[in-house]
């Protein structure tokens, strides 16, 4: 699998009608994916408006790592977008060894659900993993955020509890942070290599 812009298209589900293309965000993209990945979050999540506001924030994450979209191949609709590290570096601290790939920001549009739009990132993402030799694809999600666990659970997603941590926000509240991983494809489950801080 290529690590260029250039990203073969990966197949909907057969329930689905048209195709999806996974690529590389284009600059002109940004204030569309931004309100695209902020509007899923928020229909969906009890989020604060500070963590409203780092989701949009797509063209501040394009400067430091790689954003992806999900275009409908018939529209040229932006449906979904994802973030991922550059190689060699790490998004967050979910990743503890050189040889994992975490993302974030994973958001599907409200008027793109039921597409298995969010299913096709996430392959995207293993297969990126794949393409660079990456032995683990990991990421942290909500409690709260069970449509995402349910979807990474069915793919085979399996809970790293080691990981997982509970902060508090300013009202009080605690929020317990959980934390997946899987085994990218081709990988051969080898041992993992202890890296620094994350990026």
């Amino acid at each position: 699998m290529p690590t260029t812009d250039s990203i073969p298209t990966f197949s909907t589900p057969a329930s689905t009608t048209g195709g999806l293309v996974v690529r590389r965000m284009r600059d002109d993209e940004a204030a569309v994916a931004g309100r695209l990945v902020r509007e899923a979050y928020a229909g969906d999540y009890d989020l604060t408006d500070a963590y409203l506001d780092e989701i949009e924030a797509v063209d501040e994450r394009a400067r430091e790592h790689e954003v992806w979209v999900a275009v409908d191949a018939a529209t040229g609709d932006l449906l979904g977008t994802v973030t991922t590290p550059r190689p060699g570096r790490r998004l967050s601290a979910v990743a503890r060894y050189e040889d994992e790939l975490d993302f974030r920001f994973l958001g599907v549009s409200s008027a793109a659900r039921g597409r298995g739009v969010g299913e096709v990132m996430v392959r995207h993402v293993l297969a990126l993993a794949a393409s660079r030799g990456i032995r683990r694809v990991v990421l942290n999600t909500g409690e709260q955020m069970r449509p995402a666990r349910r979807l990474y659970e069915r793919m085979g997603f399996e809970r790293l509890e080691d990981r997982e941590f509970t902060f508090e926000r300013p009202d009080g509240t605690s929020v317990h942070i959980l934390a997946y991983g899987i085994d990218a494809p081709g990988s051969a489950g080898g041992p993992a290599v202890a890296t620094g801080p994350a990026a």
